[in-house]
Formats: C-alpha cells, sequence, structure tokens
C-alpha cells in the first residue's frame, strides 16, 4: 500500500497539468488507467488554441493560458465564415466577445480563402489563434510532476474507492492507494469514477468528435488558416506536408470508450468540405476519433464536491481542455490546497466552474 496527499485519476492532459502544479506542495500520485497517459482525448486534439472556442465563459481560462503557452504555441489564426443568411450569428458572436478584450475583426472570406464558394460571404477573423504543440505540452507536465516527486502510474485503473477516518482507500489494478485528497480528472470516465467514490454524478456527457487527414487538389495554401462555420458544421485547417485535417464538428452521445470514427461521419465532413470550397479531395490519407465529455452547462467543472468529503472535480473540459489547461491547473490547484490563486488566474471566479452549481 501507497499513501499520498493527493491521488489524481486520469493521466490526461487536467491530470498531468493539476499534478505537476501541486506536485511541489504535497505528495502526488496519478493513477491512468492505459498504458500511458494521454491515450485518449488528450493525444486525439485538433490542437489549435482559440480565445473564442467554448464561448464567453471558457474564454477567461483560454485567455489567461496564453502567456503561459510560451513555447507551445505558433501562429495561425482563424476565420469563422458564415453565410449570406447568418448575420444574426455573426452578430451575437461579436457582442458576446465585446468586453472580453479578443481581436475579431469583421472581413470578407473570399479575400482570405481562395476558392471558396460563393454563398460564404461572411468572416470574422481571429488573429490570436495558434497552433498547439499538444504533445510537447503535456510531457512538459508530466516530466514537471516527476520532478517535483510525484509517481505516475499506469495500467492503474480504479476499481473501487472507499473513505475511511479521512483517507481514501483505492483500489487499482496495480494495488492500493491511499490518500487524503481524490481528484477526478478522469475525462469521459468522470461520472463513473464519482459513482465508485460514493458522489452523485453530474451528468457529464461523453461525445464522439471525427477528424480526418485529406489530400487536396489544390493543396491548402501556406497561408491558410483555421477555418470554421460559425454556427459549428465544420473546422478545418492545414497541417504539415500540405495536407489538411477536417472536421464536421460531430457530437454523437457514447458511453467512455476507445472512440472510433464511423463511416457516415467521414462521408459527412467530405461532404460539407465540398460545399465550402471548389478544392477536389485527392485522398483521404487518415482518419479517428476523439471524446470531448460536457457538464450539462458546457462549462468545466473544478472544486470539491458538496456532499463527499474529500473528493475534487476537475472534469467536464469538453474540446478546450488543452487550450485552457495552464490557467485551469493553477486554479484548481489553488482551490485544492486553499492557497490564494496565482496572478494569473486571480481575477477569475472559481464559482462560475463549481459542482455545487449543480
Amino acid at each position: 500500500m501507497s499513501r499520498f496527499d493527493i491521488a489524481i485519476v486520469g493521466g490526461g492532459i487536467a491530470g498531468a497539468s493539476l499534478a505537476a502544479e501541486l506536485a511541489g506542495q504535497a505528495k502526488v500520485a496519478v493513477l491512468e488507467m492505459e498504458s500511458q497517459p494521454g491515450y485518449h482525448s488528450t493525444g486525439r486534439s485538433a490542437a489549435f488554441w482559440s480565445e473564442t472556442y467554448g464561448g464567453p465563459f471558457v474564454q477567461p481560462l483560454t485567455t489567461a493560458s496564453g502567456p503561459l503557452l510560451e513555447g507551445y504555441l505558433e501562429p495561425l489564426g482563424s476565420l469563422h465564415i458564415a453565410r449570406g443568411d447568418e448575420r444574426a450569428a455573426v452578430d451575437s458572436e461579436l457582442a458576446a466577445f465585446s468586453e472580453s478584450g479578443v481581436q475579431l475583426d469583421l472581413v470578407d472570406p473570399r479575400e482570405r480563402i481562395p476558392g471558396l464558394r460563393e454563398q460564404w460571404t461572411l468572416g470574422i477573423w481571429e488573429p490570436s489563434c495558434a497552433y498547439i504543440d499538444v504533445g510537447g505540452l503535456h510531457g512538459s507536465y508530466l516530466k514537471a510532476a516527476r520532478r517535483a516527486g510525484a509517481e505516475i502510474r499506469t495500467d492503474a485503473e480504479l476499481l473501487s474507492a472507499r473513505r475511511e477516518n479521512g483517507l481514501w482507500r483505492l483500489e487499482t489494478r496495480c494495488g492500493v492507494v491511499e490518500a487524503e485528497v481524490l481528484v477526478d480528472a478522469a475525462g469521459a470516465w468522470a461520472d463513473p469514477v464519482a459513482v465508485l467514490a460514493g458522489a452523485r454524478p453530474l451528468g457529464i456527457q461523453p461525445y464522439r468528435r471525427t477528424m480526418v487527414q485529406l489530400a487536396t487538389d489544390p493543396a491548402p495554401p501556406a497561408d491558410l488558416p483555421h477555418v470554421g462555420h460559425l454556427t459549428g458544421s465544420f473546422y478545418f485547417k492545414p497541417e504539415a506536408g500540405g495536407r489538411l485535417w477536417l472536421s464536421p464538428h460531430d457530437e454523437t452521445p457514447t458511453d467512455p470508450c476507445d472512440a472510433q470514427p464511423e463511416d457516415l461521419d467521414v462521408a459527412i465532413a467530405i461532404d460539407r468540405f465540398e460545399q465550402v470550397v471548389d478544392w477536389r479531395v485527392a485522398k483521404l490519407e487518415h482518419r479517428w476519433a476523439g471524446l470531448r465529455s460536457f457538464a450539462p452547462d458546457r462549462l468545466p467543472v473544478y472544486g470539491f464536491d458538496p456532499d463527499v468529503p474529500g473528493f475534487f472535480w476537475c472534469a467536464g473540459q469538453g474540446g478546450f481542455g488543452i487550450q485552457t489547461a495552464p490557467a485551469a491547473a493553477k486554479l484548481a490547484a489553488a482551490l485544492v490546497t486553499g492557497a490564494s490563486p496565482h496572478p494569473s488566474v486571480a481575477a477569475i471566479d472559481p464559482a462560475r466552474y463549481s459542482p455545487a452549481r449543480f
């Protein structure tokens, strides 16, 4: 048996970043059910940082994370496009972020995307959007956690959790762990982990998201930004070697699983792409799927459970978990330890993300 101050279930970006923040202040274990951390959502990310992604209540976490991601971001830019009959959606988006400090400019998308079909006449330019080196970021958090003394245990699926005399007794596939605080950073498995610990599930629902890699004729221009439908039916972005990553922005409810792409979703993605530009799809080179898990109000959940002592939620990050990870980890670490928050997140109200709201 091993004894820790804090046991974190889940070694994806949420668990790894929080472990890196806490390891210098407490004895920390990360319990990862797979043979390597980041196998599910983190390892299948679309890898971009956008301040508007997730909406105005997620944006403060994303914006605060920007300076903390120095060295992991590369310029990209994002062009949110809309048809002429979607002007109301454009106006709503601009209004939603009008006081956020995020630069958004109304532009003509036909000037920036060659071969754009005629119905796409409206665009919002978000210049701050960037690529994220997801693997580098996740790996750096794991290394930082280990350097500070955290133990990263793989093949350590949580089988049972029982609290006795102020301690959690956690049975895993690689042995028994005791900890004062149990952190649920299990992504799509957040509710099942909560149930094991005797906590009420919050309704955190995993959704499947499909991605494909295409070769097109012509190849994407070198200066192509991230391009997305403002009302959410597709997005695509250039990748190395003149390739394109494309998603139909699907959200198919599913049980927690090793998500796999469905033929229909791949076909929908290509069909939607062909309705945007006149480029020919020369080859479908690769396809994959990941899970994005949302709480009912689509905001993340950070904080101690109001009914189960010592049980801390770090879940519901949807598709914005990586881009918000630096700020979210600092915010969550302050909540776990009771310390003052880091200056980068001091202006963010943690009550907005509390599990008590449910």
